[in-house]
């Protein structure tokens, strides 16, 4: 039985990890971690995610929600990053990281950590969403500069960054493909007489609204043709099972930086 810790359990994405790590049979919960000052603290985690009872207490102390876990799983805010690295590099904790909007200062403290334990990131933990990305990756390889590139995202009106993490991957895919860094390419805003189109700028939408929980779209725009990926979540619980398969991948890998591309066999034959 894998002992994972949920670090984040109080908030949207850490209930659907709670939902779905309550229906599996190789796993249960040994910690869960909220942010100080949470009126939920102290409250069986479980009770909180209107699951039933979990046995396990709402704690806003990453040292004892990790105390026993073979795994954490973390979707807190980048504000909480560093200490969660510090708790599992003390307690020897494989991690899973999907918190999004990390800036550069944190994705370093990501690579320091891995040194340490096994640690797998990815912006966007869904199945589906990262073979999208492997597709992707492989159409701007044969594609090249020919075609424009055009990402468009759309989630719900509560989520505070812009583009999302997973367009971000997917422009970082695309650039990459091309030989080039995503800054130097990426667009982000159109507004007025902007003039014609540049030759390998890849240009970004964004849309907020609603309850949507995620929709990437890919267009590759040539002169006679049109090809477009889309992926769409439904609910939330697919980024968990998602999560749940990288912390069992995780619990049995030695010390490093991995991605989901690791975690499901894509990476080694990308072009």
């Amino acid at each position: 039985m894998l002992k994972v810790a949920v670090l984040g359990a109080a908030g949207r994405m850490g209930n659907a990890i709670l939902a779905c790590l309550t229906g599996t049979g190789d796993m249960r919960v040994v910690g869960a971690l909220t942010e100080p000052g949470d009126p939920l603290l102290g409250t069986d985690a479980g009770e909180a995610a209107r699951l039933g009872s979990l046995g396990v207490a709402l704690s806003d102390d990453a040292n004892e929600a990790l105390s026993g876990a073979d795994v954490a799983i973390d979707f807190t805010l980048p504000a909480a990053l560093e200490t969660n690295l510090a708790a599992c590099e003390a307690a020897g904790t494989p991690l899973v990281v999907g918190t999004t909007g990390l800036d550069d200062g944190q994705l370093r403290s990501l690579e320091s950590a891995a040194r340490g334990i096994p640690l797998v990131y990815a912006r966007n933990m869904s199945v589906g969403v990262n073979v999208f990305m492997d597709l992707v990756a492989r159409a701007a390889a044969v594609l090249g500069d020919a075609y424009d590139v055009e990402i468009v995202e759309a989630h719900h009106r509560f989520k505070v960054d812009a583009p999302s993490g997973t367009a971000l991957a997917l422009g970082d895919l695309i650039a990459g493909a091309a030989g080039r860094r995503l800054d130097e390419v990426a667009v982000r805003s159109r507004d007025g007489r902007t003039g014609p189109r540049t030759a390998g700028e890849i240009g970004f939408s964004v849309v907020r609204g609603g309850n949507i929980v995620g929709e990437h779209s890919v267009m590759f725009a040539g002169p006679e043709e049109r090809l477009e990926f889309t992926h769409r979540a439904q609910d939330r619980k697919t980024f968990a099972r998602g999560a749940l398969i990288a912390a069992r991948w995780a619990a049995e890998q030695p010390p490093g930086l991995y991605s989901m591309a690791d975690v499901l066999g894509l990476a080694s034959d990308r072009p």
